[in-house]
């Protein structure tokens, strides 16, 4: 029988897991006794920004695939091909994100409450000023996207850093054997 770390999930999990405490192991055996615990935590902090760039490109990729797929095969306007792009890349990249680049565990509904906040702003912004540039101004769709792509991955991280899980960081424990 198939256990919970024989998913895709778990078997990141588990490496993320074990390159969390290895990449901690060795950021702390390098500092000197005298190096202050903020130089250890900087570094476990651009570290966590690493991670979070990671997640987010994979789901750059799903959003650009989905993006694609809508834009060339049913030929949709931007804002509905963008849209739902978008909707299926947070999905990906929550999840990903609270399990392995935050490791928190406060209250997923609150959480995805959090995030459905920031998307409520972001989303008209990016898609009403994402469509006026392409179909008025005539800019390339996959420009403003990507665009737009970039704007998402620094507010999103600054949201996430600081207030869905700002107070909850690393608060996930490790699953024993």
């Amino acid at each position: 029988m198939a256990s919970e770390n024989d998913t895709p999930a778990g078997i990141i999990g588990e490496a993320s897991t074990e390159l969390d405490a290895e990449m901690d192991a060795h950021f702390d055996a390098n500092l000197p006794i005298d190096e202050p615990a903020e130089k250890s935590a900087r570094r476990k902090e651009v570290f966590r920004v690493i991670k979070f760039v990671l997640f987010s490109a994979s789901a750059g990729i799903i959003e650009l695939l989905v993006f694609t797929l809508m834009n060339e095969l049913l030929e949709l306007p931007y804002w509905p091909c963008y849209l739902t792009a978008l909707v299926c890349s947070v999905v990906w990249n929550f999840t990903w994100n609270r399990n392995f680049t935050f490791r928190a565990t406060n209250n997923v509904p609150v959480a995805m409450a959090k995030v459905f906040a920031y998307y409520c702003v972001f989303t008209p912004l990016t898609t009403i000023g994402g469509n006026y540039l392409v179909e008025t101004l005539l800019w390339n769709e996959y420009l403003v996207t990507i665009m737009n792509m970039l704007l998402n991955l620094v507010t999103e991280y600054l949201f996430q850093r600081f207030v869905v899980f700002g107070n909850s960081i690393d608060t996930k424990q490790k699953k024993a054997n």
